[in-house]
């Protein structure tokens, strides 16, 4: 995060929670402190209105939460936004500040977690995630949303997640949905060239696929696929800029133009914290994806037909 941000987050919470009990909050969960920042900048979460917390599977982890803004009158186009951590951590509800940003801006917005390693491994994460799409698909008319403008995006390991659902069709087609069902996708800093496997973290959740090459979004670039927006940090040294590049060179080439949206001096947890108040005052990330989301959940944009 660095030392500004960590004494911006410091001052924020000191007075609130006291000295030690930040430390351990720290150390045991900086996503959870980073939100906690956010809701006390926001003024707590009257802005916005839970109207889902569930299971959609039998897992722990197969649980998401749903927001829309307070007094909205919807349908609403939807976000369902994928967390990251390695695949190994993470919890969606350490991310409410992706739902105060984006209701804020007229959607309603969806947690979605995913089983981890070691409980699970790929394609784990992928079935998972299409069967929360396809909870959305079901249940989000009656919530508020619009079932027929559902966007995806995630950061990181959870970038990995949505681009792969988003190019590779089959997880989709398991859960009985089509490329229709996505409007667009918003990647993060994302994995999506990372072979050979050269870290705990790929080889943990990867090692064991039968075919390591069906395990990379690049090997299924296609014309067809929903329209994907590739945002990362050039100071990114988690997950390297390049792949972002090689993934929207190899769109370009199928036909489907794409430049990765770079931007100077952003890491690789700079960019999600750019979502949260009191980092929000840079608004290079949310200026970069707004206008994408806007554009593919418009309600009168053609299906498919969006950003091609």
């Amino acid at each position: 995060m660095g030392w500004i941000g960590w004494t911006v987050l410091a001052l924020v919470l000191l007075g609130a929670v006291g000295v030690h009990a930040f430390r351990r909050a720290l150390e045991n969960n900086a996503v959870a402190v980073l939100d906690c920042a956010d809701k006390l900048l926001n003024g707590g979460d009257g802005a916005i209105r839970q109207v889902a917390d569930l299971r959609y599977g039998k897992e722990p982890a197969q649980k998401l939460e749903m927001f829309v803004p307070q007094g909205a009158k919807g349908p609403l186009p939807v976000l369902v936004f994928v967390h990251g951590g390695s695949w190994a951590g993470g919890d969606p509800h350490d991310y409410r500040f992706i739902a105060r940003t984006f209701c804020a801006q007229g959607y309603a917005v969806v947690l979605a977690g995913y089983r981890l390693y070691p409980q699970a491994r790929f394609p784990a994460m992928l079935e998972d995630g299409a069967a929360a799409v396809r909870w959305v698909h079901d249940h989000a008319a009656r919530l508020g949303g619009d079932p027929s403008r559902i966007a995806l995006m995630g950061h990181s390991a959870g970038a990995y997640n949505v681009a792969m659902l988003t190019l590779d069709p089959q997880w989709l087609q398991r859960v009985g949905l089509d490329d229709s069902a996505i409007r667009g996708t918003v990647a993060l800093a994302g994995p999506f060239d990372f072979l050979p496997l050269d870290s705990d973290a790929t080889i943990n959740s990867f090692g064991n696929a039968p075919d390591l090459a069906a395990t990379q979004p690049v090997n299924f670039v296609r014309r067809t696929a929903p329209p994907l927006l590739l945002v990362t940090g050039d100071a990114d040294t988690r997950v390297k800029p390049r792949n972002s590049r090689r993934l929207a060179q190899l769109l370009s080439d199928a036909g489907v133009p794409s430049q990765p949206i770079e931007l100077e001096g952003v890491t690789h947890e700079k960019i999600i914290m750019m979502f949260a108040r009191p980092f929000s005052r840079d608004r290079r990330a949310i200026a970069a994806v707004l206008p994408f989301l806007d554009r593919v959940t418009a309600a009168s944009v053609a299906v498919q037909a969006a950003g091609r």
